[in-house]
């Protein structure tokens, strides 16, 4: 168990989990964009550790880039996405992944699909290390799942409670 700042954590989810999550991610999407070169998009901050660990396993050609939103305040999403760092490099006519660390609402969601197609992107895919289909609320298709998890908090291997916990290798709940 862990503490951070007023709340305790259990261990969830394994690195070793974590990193075939990932590896099923990468390949199928090597198998989508054989003979292109994707934009992998990486949504700050919590993405940052996924996307450093899939563009290390993915084998073919690519280009990184980043955003940073921002909804959670707490433990609770507040509903409404900020847009800190927008895009700043042209997107029309490229294959664009947008590499989340965690899908829970789908907000976020909705405003890197309405920002991107302003974009003219040739294909628009969203890939999620974790995903929350109890708490999704959206209509907007996922199309690269690396673990599905009920809808508890969870904190580490990017994801964050107040600040704390982005470091952990592995990823813990909420206890309860």
């Amino acid at each position: 168990m862990i503490q951070l700042h007023d709340k305790q954590f259990v261990p969830f989810i394994s690195a070793k989990e974590i990193d075939f999550a990932i590896a099923k991610m990468v390949s199928q999407v090597e198998a989508d964009f054989a003979d292109e070169t994707p934009i992998f998009v990486g949504v700050l901050n919590g993405a940052f550790m996924v996307v450093a660990d899939f563009v290390k396993q993915y084998k073919k050609s690519c280009e990184v880039s980043f955003i940073k939103m921002a909804s959670y305040e707490g433990t609770s999403s507040t509903n409404e996405v900020k847009q800190l760092i927008g895009i700043n490099q042209d997107f029309t006519g490229r294959s664009v992944v947008i590499i989340e660390d965690i899908v829970d609402t789908g907000n976020t969601l909705v405003e890197l699909k309405e920002l991107f197609k302003q974009q003219n992107v040739k294909h628009f895919k969203i890939a999620t290390l974790f995903f929350k289909p109890e708490a999704y609320q959206k209509d907007i298709k996922i199309d690269y799942i690396g673990i599905r998890i009920p809808n508890k908090f969870i904190v580490g291997y990017g994801l964050d409670y107040d600040g704390l916990g982005r470091n952990l290798p592995e990823v813990y709940k909420l206890k309860e």
